[in-house]
Formats: structure tokens, sequence, C-alpha cells
């Protein structure tokens, strides 16, 4: 890697190195989740069983997002890979 000259400064702005979270859980399942829970409560006039579904699976995503903030991606990977001692 080339050395940085004397008097450069090179700026890292935190924001582009971190996944982006909407709500704290990562944007395309907080999407996903929102439109789950849409279409469980409206259409199916289920209102009590999707609206705390969607909360639980939030809170879900929040909590392991907190711990990771990879794990979703980490879990897509893994899920696509085929097994290779099977």
């Amino acid at each position: 890697m080339a050395e940085i000259p004397e008097g450069y400064q090179i700026e890292l702005f935190t924001a582009l190195t971190q996944p982006i979270l909407l709500g704290g859980a990562p944007r395309t399942f907080a999407i996903l989740n929102g439109v789950m829970t849409v279409l469980i409560s409206l259409p199916l006039s289920l209102p009590l069983l999707g609206i705390p579904l969607g909360i639980a699976a939030h809170s879900l995503a929040v909590f392991l997002t907190k711990r990771d903030s990879y794990f979703f991606e980490i879990l897509l990977r893994h899920m696509r890979q085929r097994p290779y001692w099977d």
C-alpha cells in the first residue's frame, strides 16, 4: 500500500462501512417484514395476529443485528451454499 505524503489526510466516514438499517434492523428485512405484516393484517383481516408477529420479528431482527451487524448477510450466504461435506 502506498504511503500517504506528509500533510495529507484521508477521511473515513464510518457510515460507509456499516450496513444500512431501518429501525435498527437491516433495510431489506425491515421492508420484507413490513410487507408481510400488512399482507397478514389487511387482506386476511387478522390484525391481532399480524401486528404482534411483525413487531416480534422486527424485535428479533434488531436483537440479532445488535449482536452482529452482518448476521443476515452471513445467514443468506450460508443458505445459498450447498453442503460441502454431505
